[in-house]
């Protein structure tokens, strides 16, 4: 009767904290990014953060959906990357809208793109998604601009998918695709940290925010038997997080040359 009664309590608890897992991984990539975006609506200045990791994130998760296509995998994750990309669309959002309204110059840059040689003519000028401009690639002045780039990438990798999707190696290696671009996110914090000497301007906070996220993300992985691309790409973005903390340690005790007063994005990464 005992051992009933306890099976009975530790059942739903069971469910329960699979439950607040399961919601963490949904939800907590997103978590850093809502200081961010408040800060910058509040500031009204976009300078710290780098919308290049909002692109990362977008290619990285439109990946990730096309792999479930090709391999089931758990809801959470899938669910993960539907809202990871609402969220950085409203990044791009707020951050081309800022940036817009603060620069001085009055040219504007396209994803379908006019003549580079007359930007500023009044007439409507003529686009073509096949004449943009690479110099000023995902610099654009309007958001929509931003969304005709991630429709086209996601029509033409959903059209290859479609077309490879009996192929096991390009599933597979459409999975590692998606998890391998994600875990790189931090790598170019860490050269920035390598070519600086420095990690001044970077929030420590931020780095645990991070490492924790990653852990636990990587945990998931393991536990819930995710495909394998999963928890080896996790544990890597966990080495980048340990080798970004390390900096920290390193050039805080050992200062190496002056720092340059650039800044530094450091407060953009997915958990």
């Amino acid at each position: 009767m005992e051992a009933g009664g306890l099976e009975w309590l530790l059942v739903p608890m069971h469910q329960l904290v699979s439950w607040g897992a399961a919601g963490a991984m949904v939800f907590g990539g997103v978590v850093p990014y809502i200081p961010q975006y408040r800060d910058i609506r509040r500031t009204q200045n976009a300078e710290g953060f780098s919308t290049y990791v909002c692109l990362v994130l977008l290619v990285a998760n439109i990946l990730r959906i096309l792999f479930w296509f090709g391999r089931r995998f758990e809801s959470p994750l899938l669910w993960q990357s539907i809202i990871m990309i609402i969220t950085m669309l409203l990044m791009l959002k707020l951050c081309t809208e800022v940036r817009v309204s603060n620069e001085l110059n009055i040219k504007r840059r396209s994803f379908a793109a006019a003549d580079s040689k007359d930007e500023e003519i009044k007439a409507p000028p003529k686009r073509s998604y096949l004449d943009f401009d690479l110099n000023y690639f995902w610099h654009w002045s309007k958001f929509t601009d931003y969304v005709q780039c991630v429709l086209t990438f996601t029509c033409v990798t959903g059209y290859i998918t479609y077309l490879w999707l009996d192929s096991s190696l390009f599933v597979e290696t459409l999975g590692f695709l998606a998890v391998f671009t994600e875990a790189m996110l931090g790598v170019p914090q860490l050269y920035r940290n390598y070519q600086n000497r420095s990690t001044e301007g970077m929030s420590v906070k931020m780095v645990l925010m991070w490492t924790s996220g990653d852990t636990f993300k990587t945990v998931y992985f393991i536990l819930n038997q995710a495909p394998f691309q999963f928890s080896i790409c996790g544990l890597l973005q966990v080495f980048v997080d340990i080798a970004i903390l390390l900096q920290v340690y390193l050039y805080s005790s050992y200062p190496q040359k002056p720092v340059s007063h650039t800044a530094h994005p450091a407060s953009a990464k997915a958990l």
